[in-house]
């Protein structure tokens, strides 16, 4: 028998200064049985950072044909594809030809050096991919914040962004541009 995805509930409030966002919103977030606290954090803390109105959580684990985050148009065409931990250049390849932008979000210290080192070559031909790195720690300071239900409050400001509960101190989401998209 197949274990089945638990249920989380985040409350998440965004004031990011930068793009001039400011919304509420109530997200319902699937974790996948392989799926750790840190990675779905990083999932969430994503959707802060990338937040829009149409944004939302793909099958991510449970389906190979959808990212962990996704921005549609009106038409269904896939304007944003984000992608968590580290896909390999084959899945970085095929999104760059269904979406307009796609961001991955690497973390995991040096096993993501390794296998940035390894995908390097062929990505950074793709013209609309970014690679972010998220500094060491960073996600297990995330993963700290994982609750079944949650309150959370994101502050993006010059650069520099902050996830936060009334439960924990706010955790500073600091990463490396490994690769900026062309024109960027």
């Amino acid at each position: 028998m197949a274990l089945k995805s638990t249920i989380y509930k985040a409350e998440l409030q965004i004031a990011d200064m930068d793009r001039h966002y400011y919304a509420d919103h109530a997200l319902t977030v699937a974790r996948h049985p392989s799926e750790t606290d840190e990675r779905m954090m990083v999932r969430i803390a994503a959707f802060a950072l990338n937040a829009h109105e149409r944004l939302e959580f793909g099958k991510g684990l449970s389906d190979v044909d959808e990212p962990d985050l996704w921005l549609k148009d009106l038409t269904g065409a896939i304007d944003a594809w984000i992608e968590v931990g580290q896909p390999d250049e084959r899945r970085i390849a095929k999104a760059a030809g269904r979406a307009a932008q796609v961001t991955v979000i690497a973390y995991g210290g040096k096993t993501s050096d390794i296998w940035w080192q390894g995908v390097r070559g062929k990505v950074e031909r793709l013209r609309n991919v970014q690679v972010l790195s998220l500094t060491d720690g960073v996600a297990a300071a995330l993963g700290q914040l994982a609750q079944r239900s949650m309150r959370l409050q994101c502050t993006v400001q010059d650069g520099a962004a902050w996830l936060s509960s009334a439960e924990h101190d706010p955790v500073a989401i600091e990463w490396t541009m490994l690769k900026p998209r062309d024109g960027v």
